[in-house]
């Protein structure tokens, strides 16, 4: 998993302004789509599986959606830069909404500076998605195609939509330490010395060796109050009847280091059981095993779910930076 530049940034398939495929299955169960877009590994034997980590064993789509229905939120985590994943992201979104389940869709993508331009949006019938991307004065640094489809099932199908971040001003108030950012800073004690270490060498390894010890307690607390705003905007769009979603990256979307545990700490009378997280994951060459791409740190699996997709062309973000 990378935090390269983490610092950084029912509807039918005819509706769609971007002409993405069709997928699979789209008024029923979520599903693969009729062709995938990543290159690489498209043939291994994973692509197109659903495991299940809770049960060791494969899961359909049907009985991944019956899971989705039953839990009051659910994080559909994503590698940013792979298409699949999003297609996949919408045809768990227009399945939910067949079902009557889905109560509003919470974004990583869109910051609280931006929040206000989410109140009353579905009455603004914004005719198209220029129209929509303008309104929402959309960070280019979030590809857009990726992303408008996700919006655009949630507003026609009349769902809410949260804003999941926080903004740049709070970051760089909550990296510095100033007292003003205290109350966008999650509690300390959320997770233990054994955790905060592992998330300390997870910083250092995706930021290649070159980050200065110093930095890791600054770069955790802004990490960890982004994953404080995702539980806020999921506890908005809560409901008894329905699941909120949240479109996030995936380590945001860890049941045992991202924001489930703030939902925890938010909701004491939470069960972990009712949040679901589902990955979508690359695989990767000669590794066949599902259990083998999940991380479980504490004795929690990282994710309930992990969807497999080809990947993106190979990137190596460390040499860019040497």
């Amino acid at each position: 998993m990378s935090w390269i530049g983490w610092f950084g940034k029912g509807v039918g398939c005819s509706a769609l302004a971007l002409a993405l495929p069709c997928l699979a299955g789209a008024a029923g169960p979520p599903g693969n789509p009729v062709a995938w877009e990543s290159p690489r590994h498209v043939d291994h034997p994973l692509v197109g599986r659903i495991w299940d980590s809770r049960r060791q064993s494969f899961a359909s789509p049907q009985e991944l959606l019956a899971s989705l229905r039953e839990a009051r939120f659910a994080l559909l985590g994503e590698k940013h830069d792979n298409a699949d994943h999003h297609r996949l992201q919408l045809s768990v979104l227009e399945s939910l909404i067949a079902a009557d389940a889905l109560s509003g869709v919470a974004f990583e993508m869109i910051d609280a500076a931006r929040a206000g331009k989410l109140e009353g949006i579905v009455e603004r019938q914004l005719a198209d998605d220029a129209a929509l991307k303008a309104w929402l004065e959309w960070d280019d640094g979030w590809e857009w195609g990726f992303y408008s489809p996700l919006l655009r099932a949630a507003l026609d199908a009349g769902l809410p939509i949260a804003a999941a971040n926080i903004d740049e001003a709070a970051i760089m108030a909550i990296y510095q330490g100033q007292a003003q950012a205290q109350a966008q800073t999650p509690p300390e004690d959320v997770f233990d010395a054994a955790a905060m270490e592992k998330l300390f060498a997870d910083i250092d390894q995706s930021h290649c060796g070159l980050l200065p010890e110093s930095q890791f307690p600054a770069m955790v607390r802004v990490q960890q109050s982004r994953d404080l705003a995702m539980a806020n905007a999921l506890l908005v769009l809560a409901a008894d009847d329905a699941t909120a979603v949240l479109i996030a990256g995936n380590y945001h979307a860890r049941q045992d280091l991202g924001a489930p545990n703030f939902l925890l700490v938010l909701e004491p009378e939470l069960r972990r059981d009712e949040i679901i997280s589902l990955s979508f994951v690359e695989a990767a060459a000669g590794e066949t095993a599902p259990a083998s791409y999940l991380e479980r740190f504490g004795g929690t699996a990282e994710h309930d779910y992990l969807w497999f997709t080809p990947a993106t062309p190979e990137i190596d973000y460390c040499a860019q930076l040497r």
